[in-house]
């Protein structure tokens, strides 16, 4: 599908870009496209005059749709698209598609959303129990012992990498002699 951008055409190759046709808009496209009248240029048409709105538009159809418009619309629907794209494309070929660069796509449209705060937290998926993890004492009758660090047997194949064995005795941090 080809994007015209008057706002970058005065750059090199920036008058227009090419982006593929998502699977998602895909069948809604196909159906427009199958009741079209046959020899049409353009599926849509309602809104091609250069003197639509088309934020007005789409706030209109937002409200007959029963929900309400949010803030700067345009913005907020590529900030999504951009953000949903990078889950799966590398960053560089989504600012391609969009058409910003990766600086302005970091500042203005990648978002973190709940998804990756639910992700974040949820328990890594391990066969075994970590052996650092101990179950717990029903009641405590002597002192502890100091157990021995048992290593890394039993950490999910995808955290071995991240295991560290032993923090040394001062800690992550170096000592400093203000404290």
């Amino acid at each position: 599908m080809t994007i015209h951008s008057p706002k970058t055409e005065h750059h090199i190759g920036g008058d227009c870009r090419q982006i593929p046709l998502f699977a998602e808009l895909r069948p809604y496209l196909e159906e427009v496209f199958e009741q079209a009248i046959p020899g049409t240029e353009y599926i849509i048409t309602r809104y091609r005059d250069s003197n639509t709105n088309l934020r007005t538009q789409l706030q209109k159809i937002i409200r007959r749709a029963g929900l309400k418009p949010w803030p700067k619309l345009w913005q907020n629907l590529r900030s999504t698209r951009e953000t949903e794209l990078a889950e799966t494309y590398p960053i560089h070929v989504v600012c391609q598609w969009i058409g910003n660069s990766q600086a302005v796509a970091a500042k203005h449209y990648l978002q973190v959303t709940d998804e990756h705060y639910r992700q974040a937290a949820a328990a890594p998926k391990c066969a075994a129990q970590n052996p650092a993890q101990q179950a717990q004492e029903t009641a405590r009758k002597a002192s502890q012992r100091k157990q021995e660090n048992p290593g890394i047997a039993g950490v999910c194949e995808g955290l071995q990498s991240l295991a560290v064995p032993y923090v040394g005795g001062t800690g992550l941090e170096p000592a400093t002699s203000t404290v």
